[in-house]
């Protein structure tokens, strides 16, 4: 199953952080709030993530992009540049990082979502939303009263 974050906020009430970086990359004990979102989403065995960005959102792609070689050893071959990764302990996660306009409103972005969501279920966050929700009970309470959301 999918879980749909919205980053694209931003993130005014947070300006002194959010000049240089969304909201969704504030570092919460040196790892960004968006991180902590998706290992708590693992946790509970979510692993495919969709992300809606906007403001800044190179941040939030480089961040993705680099995780991993910044979260390993390397050897980098420099004639071939080649790089090897050693002791990466990265999660087991697939995410999309669609672009969703800087000025975009929720229904908006969650709209710009849905081709890469497909028709079925999925969890819906923000790019701020830390919980300890068990989403497990979460899900199992959403379709025990069969609405559509």
């Amino acid at each position: 199953m999918k879980v749909a974050i919205l980053a694209g906020g931003l993130g005014t009430r947070l300006a002194e952080e959010t000049d240089t970086k969304p909201k969704p990359m504030v570092a919460i004990g040196g790892r960004p709030i968006l991180w902590h979102i998706m290992m708590h989403y693992y946790h509970y065995g979510f692993q495919d993530f969709v992300i809606g960005l906007g403001y800044k959102a190179e941040v939030i792609k480089k961040y993705m992009v680099d995780y991993c070689s910044l979260n390993s050893n390397l050897t980098v071959n420099l004639n071939n540049g080649k790089v090897i990764q050693h002791g990466a302990a990265a999660p087991d996660w697939t995410v999309d990082l669609i672009d969703t306009g800087i000025y975009t409103n929720t229904g908006g972005r969650i709209k710009r979502l849905a081709p890469y969501v497909g028709n079925q279920t999925f969890m819906l966050t923000w790019g701020d939303g830390v919980s300890d929700v068990n989403l497990n009970a979460l899900l199992e309470f959403h379709r025990s009263h069969g609405k559509l959301a």
